[in-house]
């Protein structure tokens, strides 16, 4: 029994040991409700190829939490270099995508149906959307780091401001593009869900520019103790910048998917909420909010996570309005768990115990 103990407290301090539970959880929720309701125990778990797709719960959990999972990479870093959090990541994702519709469609076109009446190239539009995420992702890092504005006070700007830019380039109307070149980055890609794919490249591109270099290294450093990595030579500045930046770029894709997912700029909708799930994920893969050390595998099991999480609750009939509600009480059970008055209290515990038992020897 020691042996089971000492293995589990051993197993707890590891990295990705919140996540991979949460996961578990999830898992054995499904599996209890499927048997419940008279279903295949583990109904969860299956998939199957109809019309030339691949369709499933785990499936549907892969392609819906694509776009959490794309914001969650940048939000990692911008909590780990800023000990703050990004909240304009989803209005971001609205101004981009609307960005990309009407340069496709042309100022005050609500409909693309043919490819000779784009007024610009798909790609064009595609990269004309992420730069300009990519830009808002500039200015919020100019204010943090240059301008030593508090994060979610900086980001607060494109959070308020983001969705109403989208409507004034839409001239406040719903663009449609129905094309199937534009659908593809929101539909499939031969029998696999094309954001899925879209979302596994970006990690790997992530991965690798962490593997290879210095940047994972930096950012730890800076978020940890900016005035020491300063005084060691590195450039928090720099570094903060990058990390929004790239936290911009990352909302641009994300936006581009999920408006190929509709084939329109839905401004008011686009990535709503979305920056709660992104914060929640990072939390959720064992990051600590306060910044400095961040594993970005255990962010991206945990958006994924969240959205097993949105799944079962709608499963389990919890309205899609209320879904938030829950994702909150998650949020502040983890930053509790996480804030300093609770480690510094079972640490005290600890001490305490490890005192009785070193008394209780030496009698």
């Amino acid at each position: 029994m020691k042996r089971v103990m000492d293995w589990l407290k051993k197993v707890s301090k590891k990295p990705l040991f919140l996540p991979l539970f949460s996961v578990f959880l999830v898992l054995v929720i499904n599996v209890v409700y499927d048997a419940v309701q008279g279903n295949y125990i583990f109904e969860f778990f299956k998939f199957e190829l109809k019309e030339g797709a691949l369709y499933g719960r785990i499936i549907d959990i892969l392609n819906r939490g694509s776009e959490a999972a794309i914001l969650a990479i940048g939000m990692t870093l911008v909590v780990s270099a800023s000990a703050g959090t990004d909240i304009s990541v989803g209005s971001v994702m609205s101004l981009a995508g609307s960005l990309c519709c009407m340069l496709l469609a042309g100022f005050g076109v609500t409909h693309v149906r043919e490819l000779s009446e784009l007024q610009t190239p798909i790609f064009v539009g595609v990269i004309a959307g992420i730069a300009v995420a990519g830009l808002c992702g500039l200015f919020n890092g100019f204010l943090v780091a240059k301008m030593k504005i508090q994060p979610m006070v900086a980001t607060l700007i494109f959070f308020t401001a983001g969705r109403a830019i989208g409507l004034l380039l839409t001239n406040n109307k719903m663009v449609y593009v129905h094309l199937d070149e534009f659908k593809v980055f929101g539909g499939k890609l031969w029998i696999f869900p094309t954001p899925t794919l879209i979302a596994a490249a970006c990690i790997l591109i992530m991965a690798l520019i962490l593997k290879t270099t210095s940047l994972g290294m930096y950012v730890q450093s800076v978020g940890i103790n900016p005035k020491a990595s300063r005084i060691a030579g590195i450039n928090s500045v720099a570094i903060i910048l990058l990390c929004y930046v790239i936290c911009g770029l990352f909302s641009g894709v994300a936006g581009i998917v999920a408006t190929s997912r509709i084939y329109s700029a839905d401004s008011n909708n686009i990535g709503l909420n979305l920056e709660l799930d992104a914060i929640l994920a990072v939390a959720l893969g064992g990051n600590s909010l306060g910044g400095g050390r961040f594993n970005l595998a255990g962010s991206v099991i945990g958006a994924y996570t969240i959205q097993a999480i949105t799944t079962t609750m709608y499963a389990l009939g919890v309205a899609k309005a209320q879904a938030p509600v829950y994702k909150a009480i998650i949020v502040i059970l983890i930053v509790v768990v996480q804030s300093p008055a609770v480690k510094a209290y079972f640490a005290h515990r600890k001490a305490q115990k490890e005192g009785s038992l070193a008394a209780a020897g030496r009698v």
